[in-house]
Parts: structure tokens; C-alpha cells; sequence
């Protein structure tokens, strides 16, 4: 019996690591994305019921390959230990949702959700989202000295422009947004030259702070992301080796299972019977020289 359980898991986990299972499951997706922005178009009824039962179709899809995932796992510890699967199981639970009824607007925002399942299945989108997510702790450092650095300008231009332009520098918050203006370049020159025309050296402190935003702190942004992006690159490659290796050991586990259960034929019975007969020959002379 356990012997049974563990050949049907081996193979539901060669179906799940497939190629072209997962490119099937990709061009569901691709196909509920395009089904889902067709419901925004006025069609006529025929149409709207055939939407009607292809959402049907890939919501059972959806709830099928979930399921093979979920058997061909290690148990259900490990299969819920990857944070992908619980988001996958999530959006397929709230895709089950009738979109009939008063719930049909919720039912049709969690269908939406059904296209990010595209981050789940190619693994270099889920590899830009990983190393997103971890870079958050570090950006985060970074955002927090630019606020510092914008609270320390905006305090300084509230001080020297207020009397120049109430509007745009009348206290620290509003200095603040008007900095982030200058930091995104909208219009900022002619921020710029309303305040040089009191103060001709006030191009200083436009620029510096322009520096400091817009290529000091990006850079570090960016950097920051490049830094966990290419540990996220590693660990994917390490991952992709050991699937690799666990499938071709799974699949070679099938051919010896499916070698050792087919019967023997005729000619390796033949080929046993002569190499008794060859062993009783052997051993009938060793008998010989001994006696």
C-alpha cells in the first residue's frame, strides 16, 4: 500500500516539475488575465456565457493543480513552508468564490489576483519579487535619511523663502512637498529663480539637495536591490539544481520500479538456466579436485 502511495507521489511530482505542465499552467493564466479584461466590454450574451464557463473550467483547472502540488510535496508541513504556495492556495480558495449575487464584485477582484499567479510559476519573476521583499529592511534605512535630509532642508527653506512665497514655504510640511517637487524635476527652475532673485546664492541649496536626492539616495536604492538581487540569483540556481537532481533520481526510482515489476521473458529465463548450469559445472569439478 505504501509502496502504491509513493509511486503515484513520484509521479504527480514529475508531472508538477514538467516543462510543459508548468507552460500550461502559464497559458491558463495568461488566458483567465485576458478573460477576466474581457468582462470590462459590453458582449453580446452568447459571449458572456462563454466567459462564464471558461472561468469555470480554469477555476477547476486551478483547483486541480493545486491539488497535484499539494500531493506531490513532502507532506503538508513543507508544501505550506513555502510562502509562494500559501499565496497560490489563497488566490485558488478565493477564486471558488461564486461571482453570482450580491458577491460578485468580490468574487470577480479575487479572479483579478489570479494574474499574479505569473510571479509564482516563472521563476524569474518570483525572483525579482523575493529579492524586492528583502530588500525592504534596507530601503527602508535609505528612506529614512532621506527624510532626514528632506526635514533638514525643508526647515531651512521654510526659514529663508517663507517671506518669498508663503505658499510654497510657508512651514516645514509644505517645504518639504515642495522639495519633493524639485526632487522629481517638476518645474523645479522656476521654484528656483523666484528665490534667486532675493537670493542669488540660493542655487546652492537647490543643487545640493538635488545631488543628494536624485543621485546620492537613487543610487543607493538601486544598489541596495542589485545587492540582494544577485544573492536571490545564487540561491535560484542552487534551488534549480536540486529540483534538477530530484527529479532525475525520481524518474530513475520509476525505471527501476517499472524494470523490476515486468515479468521476466523467455530469454532471460534461458540466460538464468545457463548460468546455474555453468555454477553446477563449476562446482562439480572443484568437487572432483578435491576428492
Amino acid at each position: 500500500m505504501l509502496a502504491n502511495v509513493s509511486g503515484i507521489q513520484d509521479k504527480l511530482k514529475l508531472i508538477d516539475n514538467s516543462k510543459a505542465f508548468q507552460g500550461f499552467v502559464i497559458f491558463v493564466i495568461i488566458v483567465s488575465a485576458l478573460s477576466i479584461g474581457a468582462h470590462t466590454y459590453h458582449l453580446p450574451s452568447w459571449m458572456e456565457k462563454s466567459l462564464v464557463v471558461l472561468d469555470v473550467g480554469i477555476t477547476v483547472f486551478f483547483a486541480i493543480e493545486i491539488v497535484i502540488r499539494f500531493l506531490a510535496s513532502d507532506g503538508p508541513k513543507k508544501f505550506f513552508t513555502n510562502g509562494w504556495n500559501i499565496f497560490d492556495t489563497l488566490i485558488v480558495i478565493g477564486s471558488l468564490i461564486p461571482a453570482g449575487g450580491a458577491g460578485i464584485l468580490i468574487a470577480r477582484l479575487l479572479r483579478i489576483f489570479r494574474v499574479l499567479r505569473l510571479v509564482s510559476m516563472i521563476p524569474e519573476l518570483r525572483m525579482l519579487v523575493n529579492a524586492l521583499l528583502k530588500a525592504i529592511p534596507r530601503m527602508g534605512y535609505i528612506a529614512l535619511l532621506m527624510f532626514v535630509i528632506f526635514y533638514i532642508y525643508g526647515a531651512i527653506g521654510s526659514m529663508l523663502f517663507a517671506h518669498i512665497n508663503d505658499f510654497l514655504w510657508g512651514d516645514v510640511s509644505v517645504a518639504m512637498l515642495t522639495l519633493f517637487r524639485v526632487s522629481t524635476f517638476e518645474s523645479w527652475t522656476s521654484v528656483m529663480y523666484e528665490t534667486m532673485a532675493v537670493y542669488p546664492l540660493s542655487w546652492i541649496y537647490y543643487l545640493s539637495f538635488i545631488f543628494l536626492t536624485a543621485f546620492v539616495f537613487l543610487n543607493m536604492m538601486v544598489g541596495a536591490v542589485l545587492d540582494v538581487m544577485t544573492q536571490e540569483t545564487q540561491a535560484m540556481r542552487l534551488e534549480e539544481e536540486a529540483e534538477e537532481e530530484a527529479t532525475n533520481l525520481n524518474s530513475q526510482k520509476l525505471d527501476i520500479k517499472a524494470k523490476t515489476e515486468q515479468p521476466a521473458s523467455a530469454a532471460d529465463v534461458a540466460e538464468l538456466k545457463q548460468q546455474i548450469a555453468e555454477l553446477k559445472g563449476m562446482l562439480v569439478q572443484s568437487v572432483q579436485r578435491a576428492g
